[in-house]
This record gives structure tokens, sequence and C-alpha cells, in this order.
């Protein structure tokens, strides 16, 4: 029983970190778009 538990919780641990990782990687491409297009100017 604790190990289903156990096995719930870090699927949803996973996909939380999965998404914080996807709303950090297109904010960080963002910046960095950015900072490319002022380098061209």
């Amino acid at each position: 029983m604790s190990s289903k538990r156990a096995m719930k919780q870090a699927q949803k641990q996973a996909y939380a970190k999965h998404r914080s990782n996807i709303t950090n990687n297109r904010f960080n491409s963002r910046k960095r778009n950015i900072n490319k297009n002022k380098k061209k100017n």
C-alpha cells in the first residue's frame, strides 16, 4: 500500500518539475532572443 502511495507522489513531483521546466525554458529562451536581437542592431 505504501509503495503505491510513494509511486503516485513521485509521479506528481516529476510532473510538477516537468511543468516548471517548460515555463522556465520558454521564459529563458525569450530572454536570450531579445539579447541576440540587441547585439545585431
